[in-house]
């Protein structure tokens, strides 16, 4: 199973990076984090060898991350070298165990040594998940051919428009602007 996440790192001059990942999880205690090269979570998480996974419902967390919008609030964690997400209903604090590497993505296998839950789940709206799925299609924009981002942000819109409270709304036009700059040729490559 993956489930879409904020992972948080910590770069080498002790700031903290949010990127959101889809996280696969296994058996047991075991989660694989596998962001494609370059990526500053890869490598924060070899550097740092340990990472919190957020639990996040605020879709203007993921959106934001995807858009230049980094500056959230985060806390401590409490047993590994990292921050989490304030606005978090729970996260998970891994050790990296080892990594299977690979060219385009390796993937980083770690173990969680805490666990906390903050505030309960309500449940996502369909704009909820239209954002998170526009949130992936911005994140692969230099790798989808433009037809399928054209196609799957109009059929995305439709959940928004009719679901959507002010914060879906917000992230939703900031995924649009960059999609919009992106077919401008004024968006760089999101990684």
């Amino acid at each position: 199973m993956i489930r879409e996440t904020i992972v948080s790192t910590r770069a080498s001059d002790g700031r903290c990076h949010l990127a959101p990942i889809g996280v696969h999880e296994r058996d047991g205690d075991e989660l694989v984090i596998a962001p494609f090269r370059p990526s500053s979570t890869l490598d924060n998480l070899l550097d740092r060898r340990c990472a919190v996974v957020n639990h996040c419902d605020d879709v203007r967390v993921f959106a934001g991350c995807l858009t230049g919008r980094r500056d959230w609030p985060v806390v401590p964690a409490q047993t590994v070298d990292a921050d989490r997400l304030k606005v978090a209903l729970a996260h998970r604090e891994v050790v990296l165990d080892r990594v299977e590497d690979d060219a385009q993505r390796p993937r980083l296998v770690c173990r969680v040594v805490h666990r906390a839950t903050h505030a309960a789940f309500a449940g996502f709206n369909r704009a909820q998940a239209a954002v998170i799925e526009g949130a992936i299609l911005v994140s692969r924009l230099h790798m989808l051919p433009s037809e399928k981002i054209e196609a799957e942000i109009a059929y995305l819109s439709i959940a928004v428009d009719k679901t959507a409270g002010p914060a879906e709304r917000e992230a939703w036009g900031w995924l649009v602007e960059r999609v919009e700059a992106w077919r401008s040729g004024r968006a760089e490559a999101v990684r």
